[in-house]
Parts: structure tokens; C-alpha cells; sequence
């Protein structure tokens, strides 16, 4: 008879179908090791198994993303927590055991024993629902957006090839007007004959601004080209279904920002961090899910280092003080705060006056820009801690 163990480690080798489970014990040794289906009944029948082989089973994953949500759901219904062991160590820790072989069945076994010898990897938090929700529509929104700027790019370089001079004329990635008349006229003969006072009247009634400006324009570009070129029509098609395209997404993009918006609003913490110029309910929400639970962060050092803000030491005998740019970090969380660090600059403030206070000391752009957004995230961490939104004006620290 099998005798059960006081602690066993389990590694899963994570993926969409099925996940690989290897658990070991204390010495290292394989006491079980299985294929699982990606399906609630099969992870719950090999849940009750694994449990029945130790009083204590410490749990760990190489991915943390949809592949494992079903597993990691489970596993905190049923009250176990599991730590997140990168890829990167689970190849490097792969090579210090016997063997050549790439298998599922050795890279959840390489996980199990990196997790018994460690036990400084990050714990995996099961999102809240509003953390969930934002997760999903953030990612959602940043593939629309690549999307729009696929299209837009396709778009400018189809209208260059029939009609230079009225790509030339608008920036089509803010410019709704320009989109809205390559619904309906691309090529310069058909501009022309429409002619300005019809096209103005053709804009407005489709609630283009400044309809008589946009037409103007056109006209004028029309007027510069008189030359056919080849594959026009077919061009003028593709032109006109891209920028059908495009508005529809922008309309998508609205409604989901709305979305997003008010999902955000409803974090406790919300108000804190919109405060904080230039942060808004879409870098917020991104902050919410980059960042999870703000509370696990002891302090503003580990949450700047998180955000790869922190330079990180390469010291060896007498060379000292070999800083650099640290290469595992949240890009994510990252591009929150510089994003947010950049915005804040535009207007006049304290952001700003330490942004030229650093570009007078001869840091370049990106350089001050680090600096500031390293600066902010202890000023947002600590109005988190305080419970308190951001003022211009320092608070008046009261005598003891």
C-alpha cells in the first residue's frame, strides 16, 4: 500500500487541449505523473488522485493565461494556490537534469522540482470578476486598434498608388471627414465631377465638420491629377470598403471605451488613480489588470520594479555601480506608466516641471520620461496607501 506523504509538488505543463501533471515528493521522486484533458470532470478526477497522495500539495504552472483559467479556477474553488513559474526557468532548469528529451511528461516533472527547490515564484491570483472583465476587453480593444492601424496603412498605400496628391491631403488615422468622402469618391474624375459645391452639400449630409473645408481640399487635390492610372477602379473599391471599415471599427471602439469606462468606475480605487494626471479610465483599467491586487506590493520599490523602472546591477569583482536595463519585467505595466508619464507632461504642472528639470540636466526624452514615470509610481502608491486622490499642492504634514 502506497503511504500518503506530508508534501508533494505538482507541475503543470500547461496547454489548450490537455495539460501534463507530474507530482513529486520530498526526494524528487515521480509519484505521479499523467496527461490531463483540458475538461472540468477529467482536472476535478485528477484532483481527487493528487490529493490523496500527500497531506500538503504545493501547486505550479507554466502559464497563467486562458490555456489554464479552467485548471486555476478549479484549483481555487477546491482551495489550493499555484505559483507561476516562467518559461524561461523551466528551460534553463531543464538542462541541469539527465537527458536531451523534450516531452510534456519532462517538462511538468522540470516544473515540479523547480518549484520544491524555489519558493520565491509569484502566487497566481484568480481575478475578480470586474479584474476579469476589464482583462478581457483591454485585450479585446489593443487587437481593434491593431487592426485599425493595419488598415489604415493598407488603405494610405492603395489610395498612393491612384491618387498621391489626396492620400497627401488628410491624416486618415483622426481625420473622420476624409474617411467618410472615400466612402464615396476616390479617384480624381469623379471629384471633379461632382464638383465642389455638390461634394460639400454630399458631406454635410452626412454630418462630416467643416464639410466645406474637407471639400475643398479634395477638389483641389483632383484638380493637381488629370492622369487615369492603372487598376483604378478596382483600387477605388478596395479604398471605399477600407474606409467603410475603418468608421465601423471607430464606432466598435467607442462603444467599447464606454464599456470599459464604466466597468473601471465601478474599482473602489478608481477615482485615486483617475486622478493622477494623465491617467484615464482606459490606462486605469489597464493598470487595474497589468498590476492585479495593488495591495501585494510592499512598497513603491517593488511595484516600480515590476514595471521595469528599476535598473538592475551587473557587478563583478572591483567593477561596481554596472547598471541596466532589467529584461524580465511586465511590458504591459511598463507601457502604463510611460504612456501616462508622457501624457501628463503636455500641460503646465508639477509633471511637467520635473520633465524639464531633467531635460536640463541632459537626460534625453526617453531618459527623463523613465525618470517621471518612475517618480509617479511612488506618488500613485502612495496615494493608494493613503486612501487619498492627487492634489498639485503637497499636503501640509501635521505636527506630532
Amino acid at each position: 500500500m502506497n503511504q500518503q506523504r506530508p508534501r508533494a509538488w505538482a507541475g503543470v505543463d500547461a496547454g489548450k487541449g490537455h495539460h501534463w501533471v507530474a507530482v513529486v515528493d520530498e526526494t524528487g521522486a515521480t509519484l505521479w505523473s499523467k496527461k490531463i484533458i483540458n475538461d472540468e470532470s477529467a482536472i476535478l478526477t485528477a484532483l481527487g488522485e493528487i490529493c490523496g497522495l500527500a497531506e500538503e500539495v504545493h501547486w505550479a504552472v507554466d502559464i497563467s493565461g486562458s490555456s489554464s483559467a479552467l485548471l486555476l479556477a478549479l484549483l481555487a474553488a477546491h482551495g489550493h494556490q499555484a505559483v507561476y513559474v516562467p518559461g524561461r526557468t523551466v528551460n534553463r532548469m531543464s538542462g541541469a537534469y539527465r537527458g536531451e528529451a523534450k516531452t510534456d511528461a519532462r517538462d511538468a516533472y522540470v516544473i515540479a522540482e523547480t518549484a520544491r527547490h524555489r519558493n520565491d515564484f509569484t502566487a497566481i491570483e484568480v481575478p475578480a470578476q470586474l479584474a476579469a472583465d476589464l482583462a478581457l476587453l483591454t485585450a479585446y480593444r489593443t487587437d481593434l486598434v491593431a487592426d485599425r492601424v493595419r488598415m489604415i496603412n493598407r488603405l494610405r498605400d492603395v489610395l498612393t498608388s491612384i491618387f498621391p496628391a489626396l492620400e497627401r491631403a488628410f491624416d486618415y488615422n483622426s481625420h473622420k471627414g476624409a474617411l467618410v468622402l472615400l466612402t464615396g469618391y476616390q479617384t480624381p474624375a469623379a471629384i471633379r465631377r461632382r464638383g465642389r459645391t455638390r461634394l460639400t452639400a454630399w458631406l454635410a449630409n452626412r454630418s462630416v465638420r467643416a464639410a466645406d473645408t474637407v471639400a475643398d481640399t479634395a477638389v483641389q487635390a483632383a484638380q493637381a491629377q488629370h492622369t487615369t492610372l492603372p487598376g483604378e477602379d478596382a483600387a477605388g473599391q478596395i479604398v471605399a470598403d477600407l474606409a467603410k471599415q475603418i468608421l465601423a471599427l471607430d464606432d466598435r471602439l467607442k462603444q467599447l471605451d464606454s464599456q470599459i469606462r464604466e466597468i473601471f468606475h465601478g474599482h473602489p480605487q478608481a477615482a485615486i488613480i483617475e486622478s493622477l494626471p494623465g491617467i484615464g479610465p482606459i490606462l486605469g483599467a489597464e493598470l487595474v489588470v497589468a498590476a492585479g491586487d495593488l495591495s501585494n506590493y510592499t512598497d513603491a520599490g517593488h511595484l516600480a520594479s515590476a514595471a521595469g523602472l528599476v535598473p538592475v546591477p551587473r557587478d563583478s569583482g572591483r567593477r561596481t555601480g554596472n547598471l541596466h536595463r532589467p529584461k524580465r519585467y511586465s511590458r504591459r505595466l511598463r507601457r502604463v506608466f510611460y504612456m501616462s508619464a508622457q501624457t501628463s507632461i503636455i500641460r503646465d504642472g508639477p509633471n511637467r516641471d520635473f520633465y524639464l528639470k531633467k531635460r536640463a540636466e541632459g537626460c534625453k526624452h526617453v531618459q527623463a520620461i523613465i525618470a517621471l514615470a518612475r517618480r509617479r509610481v511612488g506618488v500613485l502608491w502612495a496615494l493608494l496607501r493613503d486612501n487619498r486622490e492627487f492634489t498639485p499642492v503637497p499636503p501640509v504634514a501635521l505636527a506630532a
